[in-house]
């Protein structure tokens, strides 16, 4: 093998009270696919991006072939042939691929040549075998082929190492499947490729070298061939993980949750459900998978009773919750865990004591004509942290000095307290860590366990996969169809994230 075409050597970057690169050491070698992997918060996106010229390195170098180079800008970047795709795409809907390709290019002159355009690019994008239409307008297009323009802009411009920051986010599993052979195309042609995730499978099925970073530090860079799951999830977190046990199958009891064709609106006015019919028992779990924006969002909602339908009926434990309020849904036994947690789970500046008791203070317990009774508020706290292992500086300081992975835990503890018969629970592990993660989706395994019907709401299939009984799919605010986790596939799961039908509920026998 040739030697790096990228050396970092002890990068250092820091932001006022952060540090987010503690002297990280990385190689990049020509003609393979190299994987940075590390929890949110490691310093991943910021270590590329000093690469890319965004940031400013505080400390340590940059070679390129062996020659130290100085980056101040993304325009460096991009002469010495570094570019990226960033998890936002940066395009202008209202003009075309050639359009988009072509602006800021060094070939766009003073006049502009659509059929000539069109031609390049047509001919860039078959060379690297990225299928898409040079005169579609961008709005037209699905995220996978606006992902496609992206890295065409990039090859168009002469790039040699793609960078592409969780580049399967936004994607069906058919289209992570075709990116990731596009990359690998990519660097069959001596391209070098790297590529930010946290998500295992990934790195362990399409990456040739894996580079762990771990609070701002790199911690192992390794073939993977050389490596395995567990492994790389202990240099991920710094500890071991206790696992997820082995579930026993679903005890479904009496139905808990029943919607019978709901329709309700967007905060546009557009319909963003349509007749949409399914039920969860207590006991399951039902996953809700789909690529964002296509009802998950008002689902959640409705169920919870912060947005009104429009048609049909919702039920929980034999009572119509429609249009009833969310303060109805919790008397009935409902519980939301919000994919929010500061906006609308909880109040950041307020302490842990207030937050925990945001749903109760009303009560009895914790109120008496009009006035708190502050220590059984603060026991209700304290027991909160002993319960969930939460750490805090103090539960009378403000919650926004807690990590993510705390706030979640104290969110989902107060939510679940009382043993509630439905949890609604949206994108509950969304910005976590692995260990969080795994807290949190131990939390919802107890409380399926308990007897809990548990509506998951996730754009992460694999998370799915590992805690969902069954699958619903939605597109276009649709119920594409119901299935059996155990059977189905993520083949097929989508497919029915893009459209296509299957037969409802014939999954269950």
């Amino acid at each position: 093998m040739s030697g790096p075409i990228i050396e970092m050597k002890a990068i250092h970057k820091e932001f006022p009270g952060v540090v987010a690169n503690d002297h990280v050491d990385l190689s990049i070698y020509p003609g393979e696919v190299h994987a940075l992997l590390g929890e949110n918060g490691a310093g991943k996106s910021t270590l590329m991006s000093v690469l890319n010229g965004i940031y400013k390195s505080d400390g340590g170098d940059i070679l390129f072939r062996g020659e130290p180079v100085v980056l101040k800008t993304p325009k460096d970047a991009v002469n010495l042939g570094l570019g990226m795709v960033h998890q936002h795409f940066e395009l202008v809907d209202t003009m075309t691929v050639s359009e988009n390709v072509f602006l800021g290019s060094p070939e766009c002159g003073g006049i502009l040549r659509p059929e000539e355009m069109n031609r390049k690019v047509q001919e860039c994008s078959q060379k690297y075998r990225l299928d898409v239409d040079p005169s579609a307008l961008i709005w037209q297009l699905s995220i996978g082929e606006q992902q496609r323009v992206e890295i065409i802009k990039l090859l168009f411009r002469g790039a040699e190492i793609l960078i592409l920051d969780e580049p399967s986010a936004v994607l069906t599993p058919q289209e992570s499947d075709a990116m990731f052979l596009t990359l690998r195309n990519m660097a069959g042609d001596g391209k070098a490729v790297v590529f930010i995730t946290h998500k295992m499978r990934e790195v362990l099925t399409y990456a040739d070298r894996i580079t762990v970073l771990r609070n701002g530090r790199s911690v192992a860079s390794m073939l993977r061939e050389e490596t395995d799951q567990n492994q790389l999830t202990s240099l991920m977190v710094g500890r071991e993980l206790t696992c997820i046990p082995d579930r026993s199958p679903a005890k479904c009891g009496e139905e808990i949750l029943s919607l019978e064709n709901v329709g309700a609106l967007n905060d546009k006015g557009l319909p963003a459900l349509k007749d949409v019919t399914f039920g969860i028992c207590s006991g399951e779990i039902l996953g809700i998978a789909g690529v964002a924006g296509n009802g998950q969002r008002e689902l959640a909602e409705v169920v919870s009773g912060l947005r009104k339908v429009t048609a049909g009926s919702i039920t929980l434990a034999g009572k119509t919750i429609s249009n009833r309020g969310p303060a109805y849904v919790m008397k009935q036994g409902g519980a939301f865990i919000p994919e929010d947690r500061l906006g609308m789970g909880l109040v950041p500046n307020l302490d842990m004591v207030s937050n925990s008791i945001l749903k109760t203070y009303n009560d009895r317990k914790h109120s008496r004509h009009g006035f708190l009774k502050m220590a059984e508020s603060r026991a209700e706290a304290e027991a909160l942290v002993e319960e969930y292992n939460i750490k805090s500086a103090g539960i009378r300081k403000p919650i926004k000095l807690m990590s993510g992975g705390n706030q979640q835990k104290l969110l989902v503890g107060r939510e679940i307290k009382g043993e509630p018969s439905l949890i609604v629970a949206a994108y509950p592990v969304r910005g976590l860590d692995v260990g969080a993660t795994r807290e949190i989706h131990n939390i919802l395994q107890q409380q399926r366990e308990r007897g809990a019907a548990i509506l998951l709401i996730s754009e992460d299939l694999d998370e799915l996969f590992e805690l969902a009984d069954r699958i619903a799919v939605f597109f276009e605010g649709r119920l594409m169809g119901i299935v059996d986790r155990h059977t189905t596939t993520y083949n097929e799961i989508g497919c029915m994230m893009v459209g296509a039908e299957m037969k409802p509920e014939s999954e269950v026998s």
